[in-house]
């Protein structure tokens, strides 16, 4: 919650919780270490939502300390038995099932600060192909990888991110991961909590080390910054960042949020002749100020929608995946979407069939009220937007 949503509440008992909101993340905003666990309260219904408000098909049992990004695990046997990750800042990691109920068995405890989460189908490993989850630990530097669904740990204690960095560049947060189609490759992409222009982002091959574990292996960097700096909150400084990525493997396309400046555009595959091109730049200007989360709706003819969240206008902004007629990164905004989680930071989406309550599709998003929110894709796209049940490939 920002101060500008807590001057609007009318209800006293609200501006008190609104008013120690920002004290909570105030406290915890120059740290690396896991946030301070919250009161002992159970409410999770966001503060305020506008009148025009999307309201979730349902919300989550609450997380314990932060909530920060979610993933969709697509059950092939049973989509209905599909899975949803959850990453908690306090060092955690939540799997919950359609109906927003944690799983206590595949929870994953004792981390340090835990941020973005993606995952993986097919990967070979011992020569078995499995389904793999990483996230990434800001708190212990490292990036982690879990077997899916069983979420049992394939890193040996985890992969260790931005060797060789001074220490305040060595924070990752942002993760997304690609599957080369020519050979199956597997790689993450990561940001960081700090950064330079033009090598903000690293990528890493991530492979079986012969041990039935994983390894990563550093094989670009990459990734313009804006690097905008600007005084607020009575003269605190913040410092623009990047975090979010995503990544389209049909595609072969890797987009992320500078978070003042724009959604930026590269190929994914870093073997690729223009691998340090910079494709595109969008989103540049309609925002109220960071840019967030982002996922992608796809559709099996290549088109479809790229979603990013307007952070402090709890909205998402959803742009053309295909571009336009003979200009494919020239990526148009088509609708905004104003919606019910607040402070939204990362989110995730299938144009899959679950079940009858996403019949053209799931959008998970994180809400700050340590709950993520269950959106059916006909309801953000109304008669505005293509709805493909089934219309892709998984993730």
């Amino acid at each position: 919650m920002n101060a500008t949503t807590a001057s609007k509440t009318e209800n006293p008992i609200l501006l008190v919780i609104a008013i120690s909101s920002l004290a909570f993340l105030g406290a915890c905003a120059g740290s690396d270490a896991p946030p301070a666990s919250p009161s002992d309260s159970t409410d999770t219904t966001p503060a305020v939502a506008a009148a025009d408000a999307l309201a979730p098909v349902l919300i989550t049992e609450a997380t314990a300390v932060d909530t920060d990004d979610p993933a969709i695990w697509i059950n092939p046997e049973d989509p209905a038995e599909s899975l949803i990750l959850g990453t908690d800042k306090g060092g955690e990691i939540y799997v919950f099932d359609l109906d927003g109920k944690i799983i206590p068995e595949k929870v994953v405890t004792g981390l340090g600060r835990t941020n973005n989460i993606d995952l993986a189908y097919g990967f070979q490993l011992g020569g078995e192909a499995i389904d793999i989850a990483m996230s990434t630990d800001r708190g212990n530097n490292k990036l982690r990888a879990f077997r899916l669904p069983e979420m049992t740990p394939i890193d040996n204690g985890g992969i260790d991110a931005f060797e060789g960095q001074a220490p305040e560049k060595r924070k990752p947060m942002g993760l997304a991961l690609y599957t080369r189609s020519s050979d199956g490759a597997l790689f993450a992409i990561v940001s960081r909590k700090e950064g330079p222009s033009g090598a903000y982002l690293w990528q890493y091959r991530i492979e079986d080390d012969g041990s039935g574990a994983v390894k990563g292996t550093k094989v670009r960097e990459f990734g313009s910054f804006a690097d905008h700096i600007t005084m607020v909150d009575e003269g605190e400084t913040k410092i623009a960042e990047i975090e979010a990525i995503a990544v389209d493997n049909e595609l072969g396309y890797v987009y992320y949020s500078d978070e003042w400046g724009g959604i930026k555009k590269y190929h994914a595959d870093p073997d690729h002749p223009d691998a340090a091109t910079e494709l595109a730049v969008f989103g540049t200007d309609g925002f109220t100020q960071d840019r967030e989360g982002i996922s992608i709706y796809k559709v099996n003819d290549g088109t479809g929608y790229i979603l990013v969240s307007d952070q402090q206008a709890n909205a998402f902004q959803i742009f053309k995946r295909e571009g336009e007629p003979n200009d494919p990164h020239n990526h148009q905004l088509v609708k905004v979407v104003q919606v019910s989680t607040n402070e939204s930071d990362g989110s995730d989406i299938t144009s899959t069939v679950l079940d009858e309550r996403f019949p053209s599709g799931l959008f998970v998003a994180m809400s700050d009220n340590r709950t993520f929110h269950y959106y059916s894709w006909d309801d953000i796209a109304g008669d505005d937007l293509v709805k493909a049940p089934n219309g892709a490939v998984q993730h």
